[in-house]
Order: C-alpha cells, then sequence, then structure tokens
C-alpha cells in the first residue's frame, strides 16, 4: 500500500480540460485567477515598524543586524540629516510578516538602549508612504571637502579658511641646544658646597651713607675729642 501511494504521488496533476471544447480558453482564465487568488493568501503581508529614541552610533548596518533576530527584514531606512547626513533618531523598519512586527513592537517599546528608552509602534499600511523606502538600499556616504568646494565655486563663492588655529599667534620658544635644564638632586647639591673655597680676602659688607650724614658725624667725633682734651679743675688746681 505505502509502495503503491508513493507512485500515485509521484505523478504529476493532469491538466484541467472544460467538458466543451468552445470554452476552454475561458475555463483556463478563471482556472488561473483561482491559482493567483490562492498564492496571494498564502503570501505573508509585510509589516513597517517605527523606531524613535535611537542612541547615537546606530547606523544601518548595526540596526539591520539587531532586528534580524527577530524576524526577516526586507527594507530598513535610518532618517538622516541633509545637510550634515547625521542621524535623526528615528528609522523604518519593514519585516515580512505584519505578527513578527507586532511582537518586535511589543518587546521593544520602553527597550532601554544607551541610556535611552527606544520607542516602537506598528504603522498602519494607510499611513506608510509609497516613497518611504525609496533610496534606502543605497549607502551613505560622507560628501567630501573638495565636492563642496567644486560646488561652491560653481555658484561664485571662493571659501577658503585655514581654521581659526592659524589665528592663533605663536608663543616663541628657544631653539638653542646648550640650553639644559641644571640638575638638583642632593648629592649634586652636596658636592657644590664641598667646593666652595675660602677665600683670604675682606668679604666685609660697606655700605655707603650719604655725605650729610658724614659730616655730621665728623663734627660729632671732633666735639668729643676737644672735650677729652680739656683738663678738669683738679687737674688746673693741683
Amino acid at each position: 500500500m505505502t509502495e503503491s501511494k508513493g507512485k500515485m504521488a509521484k505523478k504529476p496533476a493532469k491538466e484541467l480540460l472544460a467538458l466543451n471544447p468552445k470554452q476552454e480558453s475561458e475555463f483556463k482564465k478563471k482556472v488561473q485567477e483561482v491559482k493567483n487568488k490562492s498564492e496571494k493568501g498564502s503570501r505573508l503581508t509585510p509589516g513597517v515598524l517605527y523606531v524613535a529614541h535611537l542612541p547615537r552610533g546606530l547606523h544601518e548596518p548595526e540596526l539591520k543586524s539587531y532586528f534580524e533576530q527577530f524576524g526577516k527584514i526586507l527594507r530598513l531606512r535610518l532618517s538622516r540629516s541633509k545637510k550634515t547626513g547625521g542621524s535623526k533618531g528615528y528609522a523604518f523598519v519593514e519585516f515580512e510578516c505584519d505578527e513578527v512586527a507586532k511582537i518586535v513592537a511589543e518587546t521593544m517599546n520602553n527597550y532601554l538602549m544607551g541610556e535611552r528608552l527606544i520607542k516602537c509602534h506598528v504603522m498602519a499600511p494607510e499611513n506608510v508612504h509609497e516613497k518611504l523606502f525609496v533610496g534606502s538600499q543605497k549607502e551613505f556616504k560622507k560628501p567630501t571637502f573638495p565636492a563642496l568646494r567644486k560646488r561652491l565655486a560653481a555658484h561664485g563663492i571662493d571659501y577658503e579658511f585655514p581654521g581659526f588655529a592659524a589665528q592663533v599667534p605663536q608663543k616663541k620658544t628657544s631653539t638653542r641646544i646648550d640650553d639644559t635644564t641644571p640638575v638638583c638632586t642632593p648629592s649634586v647639591l652636596e658636592k657644590r658646597k664641598s667646593m666652595v673655597v675660602d677665600d683670604d680676602a675682606d668679604d666685609e659688607i660697606v655700605v655707603k651713607k650719604p655725605a650729610a650724614e658724614e659730616d655730621e658725624e665728623e663734627s660729632s667725633e671732633e666735639e668729643d675729642n676737644s672735650e677729652s682734651e680739656e683738663p678738669s679743675e683738679e687737674e688746673e688746681a693741683e
């Protein structure tokens, strides 16, 4: 019985034929329409997920590798600034199945990632714009400065700015090779003290006074000398 069933299963399905040969073309059209409807019914309806409050550093490759653990991703678009190219902090992820998108929204909503609470919700099909994922397959490339200079030159703008670093005055620094920093270790200081030689010369400090003070001192010395030379009364009596 099993062998007979296997043989029956291997046989290809016979082509459906109409009973009336004149209606053969119309019959084939109806059969094809039924097949197309059945194939459409078996297909999964995609679901678009809106993700907000994304931390910095999460770009298209990181987001795709992270959300692929839930299910197959058809398209992904990270919103970027047209001027700087930086992330705006929100993205759109299209999953193959809308049920998967609902599960992701339930699990990832208010999920803490990089000190931020992720916000996720499934977008209604009527709210998904037809041009939402236009250009999402292209890799983002930062604009180069020569290209920007060419675009400015095309508009007649000659933009040459060396930067604020060129406006800062440079400090003068000595470029001598002989300028060496003295060594002031305790051993070196002891050696210097031992090398001091006692000189015989008089190291007395002489302080020069003004001329008026010198004259007053000389006059006072002369008066003292005159008083000492005068004889006392006892000496005269003798």
